[in-house]
């Protein structure tokens, strides 16, 4: 079985407005929220063996504050093209994973992550269900499980076991 966790980057600041939206950083409340969800993950077990990171500067600073909780060296690749990137995209490149690895997790951008996790969940608990249909807030965190390998991925062959957000931790 393979896991999946979608971690929507921590929220950015827009403080500064001669920065471009690929180089905002981490605000005072994103910046406690990341290690808020890394704790949730290491407590529940969620530990992913490889990370795929947009390289904006909000989602690996986000990587970087939830890494050293999670514990062990899960290999990091980090990718440019996952920069708002559109769901397929996002697909695609968990398609390319290798099959040694069972549980792998993206940090990304809405609204790519947020329709990939819709498009993936054919079942899943019914208040993960509900709130992944209300929102996927910065810094949440979906977790998907599927029975097929990574390359195999489809619409609706995931189920959804849990949808964090910080305001509930």
């Amino acid at each position: 079985m393979k896991s999946l966790y979608l971690l929507r980057h921590a929220k950015s600041s827009w403080s500064d407005a001669k920065l471009s939206d690929f180089d905002r950083p981490l605000n005072k409340r994103g910046k406690k929220a990341a290690p808020l969800m890394a704790a949730f993950m290491r407590q529940q077990g969620l530990r992913p063996e490889v990370t795929l990171c947009s390289t904006a500067r909000r989602a690996e600073e986000t990587w970087r504050l939830v890494a050293p909780t999670l514990g062990g060296e899960p290999e990091v690749r980090f990718l440019k093209s996952l920069y708002l990137a559109p769901p397929s995209v996002l697909l695609a490149s968990l398609r390319r994973l290798p099959e040694i690895y069972e549980r792998a997790m993206i940090v990304g951008h809405n609204p790519g992550l947020e329709h990939l996790a819709q498009q993936l969940c054919g079942g899943g608990k019914k208040a993960a269900l509900a709130q992944l249909a209300e929102k996927f807030p910065t810094a949440a965190l979906a977790v998907i499980t599927f029975e097929d390998e990574w390359g195999e991925l489809e619409a609706g062959k995931g189920y959804l076991e849990e949808m964090a957000i910080p305001a509930d931790l």
